[in-house]
């Protein structure tokens, strides 16, 4: 294996995930009525499965396998995913309307996971031969050139944003886009003005849906004392939301956050995981952190995670392929994205988006998604001067 290292702290990540599991479930489990070990044990098996497809995966040849590996999720997941709205209900799991699971052998499978990982492999691939530096080339021919990727873009945020409602994977993976273009050689000013689309494109998602502008209100609600103080009365005054909106998750997230101080409560003393915080061991694992283990805790987990991603930074920064280094980037931004915006999420900094934490959240197809992510980096290292 070319890198133990980041072989050992996406392990050792995967580890933190079973205990926090464990100790964050207690009252899910009471809720749904199931044995007190019956999350932690599913994550268990998942962090299982999650630890042999890297060490598999980093086993491979890269010139033979990293391309069958990374166009196989691309279209596998993108034609599950094009399949779900019309599968049968015992085939899918459906959640405000939206089928985001597939049933399989009593495990719920998210192809949108998966997806993303192929996602990045595909826009590295394409990117390596297509691309090139942008050299005398004006902003209206980077357009055309961007064009069709702009087209698999959008058609991939109308099958999660619209068809399965979830708008945070959307954010991910237009950034990690973004982001990505500007390595394969696009301009800085190429990248402001695709930003600048995107913002609008973010903002008329949000005020077409009902539910994402009363979770935005939910967000604010909490944010603008702090803010609107900085503003002259009479703005402050138009910009303020009504109190009654009550900002549940957010509140109860800071207050855990607050109550783990410096050392946290201990091991399984939490108490906002007792029903104020709903299933904290999924999206809000990092406030159950704060409360248990405190800033430490918290500080343990993202030097961790800073060093996962230096690893997989180092290895992209080394690789003498060009497709190699481009995945290697996107998937270190993708992991980089969804940590910081569940983050800033559970903190009050931005809306929550229903962002998982990488390595860390309980379920099976973010891990194991994640885990094939990392395991092709370590494939495509072999080619990389470590």
């Amino acid at each position: 294996m070319a890198d133990r290292k980041l072989f050992t702290l996406v392990s050792l990540m995967i580890l933190i995930s079973v205990i926090l599991t464990y100790s964050l479930s207690a009252y899910t489990t009471l809720l749904f009525g199931v044995n007190e070990f019956h999350f932690a044990l599913r994550q268990s098996i998942f962090g299982l499965i999650a630890i042999i497809v890297i060490w598999l995966l980093a086993q491979l040849d890269p010139d033979k396998w990293l391309k069958r590996v990374g166009l196989t999720l691309f279209f596998g997941s993108m034609i599950m995913m094009m399949a779900m709205p019309f599968l049968p209900e015992y085939l899918v799991s459906e959640v405000g309307g939206a089928k985001r699971w597939i049933k399989l052998f009593g495990f719920s499978l998210a192809p949108v996971e998966f997806f993303k990982v192929g996602f990045v492999y595909f826009l590295a691939w394409s990117f390596s031969r297509k691309l090139g530096h942008h050299d005398g080339m004006g902003i209206g021919a980077e357009f055309k050139r961007f064009i069709p990727y702009a087209l698999v873009f959008v058609g991939a945020m109308f099958m999660i944003a619209f068809i399965q409602n979830d708008l945070g994977q959307v954010v991910v993976l237009g950034m990690t886009l973004l982001f990505m273009l500007m390595f394969a050689g696009s301009s800085f000013r190429f990248f402001l003005s695709l930003l600048s689309i995107s913002m609008l494109f973010f903002l008329f998602f949000i005020m077409t849906a009902e539910h994402r502008i009363s979770r935005i209100k939910s967000w604010w609600a909490l944010a603008q004392n702090s803010v609107l103080e900085l503003f002259p009365a009479a703005i402050a005054q138009k910009l303020r939301v009504p109190t009654e909106i009550e900002p549940y998750q957010i509140g109860h997230s800071l207050n855990a956050i607050h109550n783990g101080g410096i050392f946290g409560t201990g091991l399984a003393n939490g108490t906002f995981k007792l029903g104020f915080l709903s299933e904290v061991h999924t999206d809000f694992v990092l406030a159950g952190l704060a409360e248990e283990f405190g800033f430490m805790g918290v500080f343990v987990v993202v030097i961790l995670f800073m060093w996962i991603l230096q690893r997989i930074f180092k290895i992209a920064n080394r690789s003498r392929d060009r497709c190699a280094y481009l995945f290697s980037l996107g998937v270190g931004l993708l992991l980089s994205f969804a940590f910081l915006i569940n983050a800033y999420g559970i903190s009050g900094i931005t809306p929550i988006k229903g962002i998982s934490v990488p390595f860390l959240s309980y379920g099976g197809s973010a891990v194991i998604a994640a885990a094939m992510a990392v395991g092709m980096v370590l494939m495509a290292s072999k080619k990389a001067e470590m």
